[in-house]
């Protein structure tokens, strides 16, 4: 569905836009980026520092996703989404959520940003009205202004200027972070990172300076997981770069996140904002 987000897209190095041309896109000035054959384009335009969530991370996340664990989290991002237009989802994994919430705005098109190919070999086919792009969410978003009426970023980097930019003025950001009790059970028994106490801190520092953040909703859910689903939930998160991924006990799992709307501040209140942490 690369076709229906071209009137979106802009190239990486010039910022005019793209065209399809047979396996490729290209803008006036001749830059070329592949398509993937699994469906999506990259759009990285050089050499990346780190290469995202690995194939077996994916293949964990889309297991544990399928079986419904998460549910609560889609349902809630579908409810705020089903008047959207486009859809950015910066930092869409999989694609699950992206899904779930076009399932829920038939007229809404879906767009899913991440730097991990093996997660976007999934998102690529996720949905009939979603595309995928690779890219790196640190730096500059291949998007034109103003394009997006939502962004998604659940449990991804925050790119406060680059969503701001992207969104239209009456957009809205939907930001899942995880609660300071999320999975703490896992956390206690196998020694796995944890939530980091200033996380509510760091989104602030990430999104102040472009978005008023509205209304925060804690969302908590006790799993019941089994052996092998325990195990899965710990190989898709950051942990399984740190520890090994075994098998873990089955029981019950703490899922505490907290949902947050943010609306974009206006040109003259991100100037202002600018200009105070320059002076500081």
């Amino acid at each position: 569905m690369i076709d229906g987000a071209l009137p979106y897209l802009r190239c990486p190095v010039c910022r005019q836009g793209l065209k399809r041309d047979g396996n490729a896109l290209r803008c006036p000035d001749r830059h070329s980026f592949d398509m993937a054959r699994q469906g999506y384009a990259d759009l990285t335009a050089g050499r990346m520092p780190h290469v995202g969530d690995t194939a077996e991370m994916v293949a964990d996340r889309e297991a544990f996703l399928a079986a419904g664990h998460y549910d609560f989290i889609a349902d809630a991002l579908a409810a705020a989404t089903r008047e959207a237009g486009l859809v950015v989802d910066a930092g869409t994994g999989t694609g699950h959520y992206l899904a779930r919430v076009l399932d829920a705005a038939p007229r809404a098109f879906g767009l899913g940003l991440d730097v991990s190919k093996p997660a976007l070999r999934r998102a690529a086919r996720a949905h009939d009205r979603a595309a995928a792009v690779l890219t790196d969410l640190w730096r500059p978003l291949p998007l034109a202004d103003g394009v997006a009426d939502v962004v998604l970023n659940v449990f991804a980097p925050r790119n406060g200027a680059e969503f701001h930019r992207v969104l239209r003025p009456e957009g809205v950001l939907l930001v899942v972070t995880p609660g300071p009790d999320h999975l703490r059970e896992l956390i206690d028994e196998h020694g796995l990172i944890h939530v980091d106490p200033d996380k509510a801190a760091r989104v602030e520092e990430a999104l102040g300076g472009h978005f008023r953040a509205g209304e925060a909703v804690a969302l908590n859910r006790e799993l019941e997981l089994t052996a092998g689903e325990a195990r899965t939930l710990i190989g898709m998160t950051p942990s399984a770069r740190h520890v090994p991924v075994v098998e873990a006990a089955p029981g019950r799992v703490t899922a505490s996140v907290v949902l947050t709307t943010y609306r974009p501040l206006g040109k003259a209140l991100v100037d202002n904002s600018a200009q105070r942490l320059d002076t500081a």
